[in-house]
């Protein structure tokens, strides 16, 4: 046996876990590395066959579903959960705190902790929504503020919400709890100095609620709201207005009245904001900078409101109905919060909430009361498994439909069961091959399952990053947030097109079309697109269709100034191929940048002195040629074709196997050409975004079984789901193990 080798006589498929990495470094052409000599394809492939086949022999002879933890619902899924449970919509981000990730997702229960500090945001987060929902009359007058970017540029229509024949400003939705007045307020775009913007000329801001015009104001020039020589930090304190409101969510507006300053038929794109300098224009356009609203004065309860309605499932008449009544309304919200039936101890534990709460402000306060201890409970903050009484300690056992049901609507929903799904696992149905397949089809087309492309897509995809990524404004002028807006809107609709439509997983990268507004056309060079609503359009020319070239992808894939192949390529090696490089050694020198003084070297000519660092090239070697394929993309997803020191950009490069490529649109098709890779890591991502829990080696045996039974549907995206669904990880769980047997110790002084 030479250095290196395997020793393949102690093979041992039940508990060695280094085979699973074998077998997808021989699937990928990774294993031996180049330059060393291949085996032949033929051979590796029935190795490979032969592993697998061991494997999962041994897999089904003693299966192993995995023992997920605790699971505290993370931000997104509370946020949702109280929608559904209440109908308010609440943006919780101003009392969680963002959560924590593990291997690339957010619901990942080793990384779901409750601190103190934690539960006491729930607490704040309970009492506030307890109030929003039920209308309490006596909340204070609070505010209400919805900032807009000051790199927006607010030259045209700002999105299909807004008035046709609009300029500028932004639209918001904003529950009001009661039945009262609030004021609704308007600051303006300041400049980096604290003044406002564009008062050189005269402007029409509209501020509008659900539609309806509150009130038209007259700003700059020789305007009477907010003239030109008013204070020019203080001026706008008069855009504001009393109004009397229902409680409910509305839709709140401002928007410029937009007037034409060239000749009709003259098309001049609005500059974007991308500098300080830009930002301070004497000249500038007035924009909206944040919409507040504060109230309620002189507050009523609603006498009718969604919440009220998902809560007060009946209404005593009489003092001698309340508590039957109240009963009533703790049994249905308990059930629906908990996501199970409930018995009646629990019940009366809410119930004694119940008799608190009247005592203090009558009915209506007692239920509030309820309403916030549910939504602190464990039972709605935590998915815990219950283990059988008959379960066989360390052996594994299936969920049972009320789990199962709960399993299924956190990963397609991102949320609680709705009545139809909770009802059928309460029966006992769900575990039915044909109603499972029912419940999943019908909760696919259900609009609640955007959540797998915001939530599952969005964090496999790095597009939450695109949030927080911002290009070196002196090098990329003209990326704005309308540019970081148009490029998740893309991403999204593009996502959501394949799932809708049910398309083959590997359309992902093969698609030839997009979704475009003027200002990303612009951005990608497409001509003939005018107007801010996003259409499909079909790619032509050297840019390759796909997520390959997606601009928020490739945005995020770069550092601020520059593109980087080994960010790249390390992302298409985790979320493309599914063969994520090794971590860094410690100590390993940063590529170093060009000196102002020297002729600018290309990135391919420093990674090349990188690699010579053995200790680098262990990592590199398989990121960089990989990365490459997109250097015909800037920084911020930009077609190019010469570099940065004006070279012709060079995308050529090799696969892991060796495979050569020339530029990216080979690049993609080398990679459809192997496209089991690519649907293997969308499983893999898909298979832990629904268990929460990352993925071990015992695990692979169910991802090769979907991927066959998915095979022959050509692994649409319904397949997929439903092969996951229906798998052993999935609908089964490993009961707790055996407590280890611990023998007395030995006295002191005595040998044992």
């Amino acid at each position: 046996r030479g250095k290196g080798e395997l020793p393949l006589a102690k093979f041992n498929t039940a508990r060695d876990n280094p085979w699973e990495k074998v077998i997808r470094k021989l699937r990928v052409g990774s294993m031996p590395p180049l330059p060393r000599a291949r085996p032949d394809p033929e051979m590796s492939r029935r190795f490979v066959s032969y592993l697998e086949n061991a494997i999962d022999a041994a897999a089904d002879a003693r299966p192993n579903p995995g023992r997920p933890a605790p699971h505290r619902l993370n931000r997104t899924e509370y946020a949702n959960a109280v929608r559904d449970l209440l109908g308010v919509e609440v943006d919780v981000r101003s009392v969680l705190p963002a959560d924590d990730s593990g291997y690339g997702f957010d619901n990942i229960a080793d990384v779901l902790s409750l601190s103190p500090g934690l539960l006491d945001r729930y607490l704040i987060a309970a009492n506030r929504i307890g109030r929003l929902a039920l209308g309490d009359p006596t909340i204070p007058p609070l505010t209400d503020v919805y900032p807009v970017s000051s790199y927006l540029a607010q030259g045209g229509r700002m999105g299909d919400d807004m008035p046709f024949g609009s300029r500028g400003g932004t639209s918001v939705r904003h529950h009001f709890p009661v039945d009262g007045e609030y004021v609704i307020g308007v600051r303006l775009s300041r400049t980096g100095f604290d003044g406002i913007r564009g008062l050189r000329r005269q402007n029409t801001l509209d501020l509008r609620l659900d539609g309806r015009l509150l009130r038209s104001f007259a700003i700059g020039g020789d305007a009477t709201d907010v003239p030109s020589g008013a204070n020019f930090q203080t001026g706008d304190d008069t855009l504001r207005v009393r109004v009397a409101v229902a409680a409910g969510l509305k839709r709140i507006s401002a928007a410029f009245v937009s007037e034409p300053r060239l000749p009709e038929g003259i098309f001049k794109p609005v500059p974007p904001i991308g500098t300080f300098d830009e930002l301070n224009r004497p000249d500038a356009d007035a924009g909206v900078g944040r919409i507040e609203v504060r109230g309620p004065y002189t507050g009523a309860a609603p006498a009718d409101t969604l919440g009220c309605r998902n809560v007060f499932v009946c209404y005593p008449g009489a003092p001698s109905d309340e508590l039957a009544c109240a009963t009533e309304i703790a049994r249905t919200l308990a059930r629906r919060a908990y996501r199970r039936p409930v018995s009646d101890a629990e019940v009366e534990r809410l119930l004694s909430v119940y008799r608190e709460g009247r005592a203090v402000g009558g009915f209506d306060t007692g239920i509030e009361w309820v309403l916030e201890r549910v939504l602190v409970s464990p039972a709605f903050l935590f998915r815990t498994p219950i283990e059988p009484l008959d379960a066989t300690p360390g052996a594994p056992h299936r969920l049972s439909d009320i789990e199962l049901a709960s399993r299924l609507s956190f990963f397609l929903w991102s949320s609680i069961p709705d009545d139809e799904l909770l009802t059928a696992a309460e029966q006992g149905q769900l575990s039915a091959p044909a109603v499972l397949e029912q419940q999943v089809r019908r909760m696919l087309r259900d609009p609640r399952a955007s959540a797998l492309s915001s939530s599952f897509a969005g964090q496999w995809l790095w597009q939450r990053n695109l949030l927080v990524h911002t290009p070196d404004r002196e090098l990329f002028a003209e990326f704005d947030d309308n540019l970081r807006q148009a490029l998740q809107t893309e991403t999204r609709l593009f996502l959501e097109s394949q799932l809708r439509a049910d398309r083959p997983a590997l359309e992902l990268l093969t698609a030839d079309y997009t979704y475009v507004n003027d200002r990303l056309a612009r951005h990608y060079e497409i001509p003939d697109i005018y107007g801010g609503h996003f259409r499909r359009v079909e790619l032509t020319g050297d840019r390759p269709g796909g997520l390959l070239g997606h601009g928020s992808i490739l945005t995020v894939t770069s550092y601020a100034n520059r593109t980087s192949p080994v960010l790249r390529g390390k992302w298409l090696l985790e979320n493309v191929l599914g063969s994520p490089p090794p971590p860094p050694p410690p100590d390993v020198p940063a590529l170093e940048e060009n000196d102002e003084r020297e002729v600018p070297a290309s990135v391919r000519e420093r990674l090349e002195v990188h690699r010579r660092n053995p200790v680098c090239a262990s990592c590199h070697r398989p990121m960089d040629p990989l990365g490459f394929a997109l250097e015909n993309f800037d920084a911020t997803g930009r077609w190019r074709d010469l570099g940065a020191g004006g070279d012709p950009i060079d995308a050529s490069g090799h696969l892991l196997d060796g495979a050569p490529f020339d530029g990216p649109k080979e690049f993609r098709e080398a990679l459809a050409s192997r496209g089991e890779e690519f649907v293997g890591t969308v499983v893999e991502k898909l298979l832990t975004y629904s268990l929460g829990r990352g993925l071990e080696f015992y695990d692979m045996p169910a991802v090769r079984e979907i991927m066959q039974q998915a095979a022959a549907e050509d692994y649409r995206w319904s397949a997929l789901i439903l092969g996951i669904v229906r798998s052993l990880p999935f609908r089964m769980r490993a009961a707790e193990p055996p407590e280890p047997s611990v023998s007395a110790p030995p006295l002191p002084g005595r040998q044992p």
